[in-house]
């Protein structure tokens, strides 16, 4: 409570604490009103390979594309990267509402919902890599229990808000033009609190010397690959980021699966809305994961280290599915859905921690770049094996087992590789 209190008492850290908080409030208006039209109308995605391949369409590109980003992050000024990119989005979202009323859901609704989405993963690499500008190394761990929890906790609140509107209101376009206007208000809320920041106190450090366009597009490449050769060579951050990308490859089978299990199995699959209530009590267990990963992992994490943190998380995980292999009842789905978030999120602050703390500031934005392009790209991969293994009804015992093997091998082999030594080798 020492930490958390002066990490508070920090206003620079205050100023973009808000920044994040006010955006992934908007992510989640933004988002809910995506399910509902995606996932929890009558007409469309019934099915796992419907959920999937909605899932996929949608973050394919920013895999794609992330790994620039991050290279860009590093060039540019971040905090001008929060308020320019909020600014696109209220455009964006603006636009996704016009052509919902005009002509409701089609490709257009898609392209544009998935650039709001790239611009988001984008936003969030930046918050992260400006975090150690306005915290101190010995604040990190705190910091990062802190601010994605909290903002992941928001955008789940978010959600809620716009799932109540969803419920106020009369069903139909204007419902859903009305839920994306609102999240275009707070995006632009978020777009002017980053101004609070001066425009070079996130960073990156000035840069010796000019390069013109053409010499700044051939670096990109180089800078990618200079940035993964720096965490491969730094050691622990390359490790870390191998486990997550694991641990949301599974994680990304689990929340498709719940997203059928709860239209489809635990409510009548006809019912589009009462499926759409299931998966919010669903959504709200996990919240309650979120909650108790912020509180846990500043407390216990420094007891065991991040490395032995981030293990432990990853036999909950498995503990998770092994549940879920027994039992199918809507206790043990809430039960699982809040233990699977507590172990992913808080496993992921000790690779957040462990990334900022062992990459240089150079290459931060790089780094967490492409932390958010393993993310995406292990959720389409997971996405695809939904596909293929998952039944319409989204339930699957030998998935389910499979799952939490895959969970106990990772965290065997991590706890080997990380006995081995976890000492970086000094940037030249």
């Amino acid at each position: 409570m020492q930490e958390l209190g002066e990490l508070l008492r920090l206003r620079d850290f205050r100023r973009l604490f808000t920044v994040r908080l006010v955006s992934q409030t908007g992510d989640g208006i933004f988002e809910i009103g995506l399910a509902t039209l995606f996932f929890f109308s009558p007409e469309n995605a019934s099915t796992a390979t419907g959920v999937a391949g909605a899932f996929a369409v949608l973050l394919v590109p920013f895999t794609l594309v992330g790994p620039w980003a991050g290279v860009l992050l590093d060039r540019w000024r971040r905090r001008q990267v929060l308020f320019v990119a909020n600014l696109v989005r209220v455009a964006i979202t603006l636009a996704v509402a016009a052509i919902i009323l005009a002509d409701g859901l089609g490709p257009a609704v898609y392209v544009l919902a998935l650039l709001n989405i790239s611009i988001n993963r984008f936003l969030l690499a930046a918050l992260s890599a400006s975090l150690p500008r306005v915290v101190p190394g010995r604040l990190l761990l705190t910091a990062n229990s802190l601010t994605p929890t909290l903002g992941a906790a928001v955008a789940i609140a978010g959600a809620g808000v716009g799932f109540a509107l969803g419920v106020v209101l009369e069903p139909g376009r204007h419902r859903d033009a009305t839920l994306l206007a609102v999240a275009a208000l707070v995006f632009t809320a978020a777009s002017a609190l980053a101004t609070r920041m001066g425009r070079d106190l996130l960073g990156p450090d000035p840069r010796t010397g000019h390069e013109t366009m053409g010499q700044t597009i051939n670096s990109l490449s180089r800078g990618l690959v200079d940035g993964a050769r720096h965490l491969r060579r730094r050691g622990t951050p390359a490790r870390a980021l191998a486990v997550m990308a694991t641990h949301r490859f599974v994680y990304g089978v689990v929340f498709i699966a719940s997203v059928l299990i709860s239209r489809n199995l635990l409510e009548d699959p006809a019912n589009a809305t009462a499926g759409l209530r299931t998966f919010g009590t669903v959504l709200a267990a996990s919240g309650v994961g979120f909650a108790l990963a912020v509180v846990l992992t500043p407390v216990l994490s420094p007891r065991t280290g991040p490395h032995a943190w981030i293990v432990y998380c990853l036999v909950l995980a498995a503990a998770s599915q092994f549940l879920l292999t027994a039992t199918i009842a809507r206790w043990a789905v809430l039960a699982g859905a809040a233990s699977l978030t507590l172990a992913a999120q808080a496993a992921k602050i000790a690779v957040d921690t462990i990334v900022q703390r062992d990459t240089d500031d150079a290459f931060r934005g790089r780094a967490f770049a492409l932390y958010d392009v393993l993310y995406n790209a292990a959720f389409v991969g997971a996405a695809a094996l939904a596909a293929l293994v998952l039944p319409d009804a989204g339930y699957s015992r030998a998935v389910f087992a499979a799952l939490a093997l895959i969970y106990l091998a990772t965290a065997a082999t991590y706890l080997a590789r990380s006995r081995r030594g976890t000492v970086t080798t000094p940037t030249a």
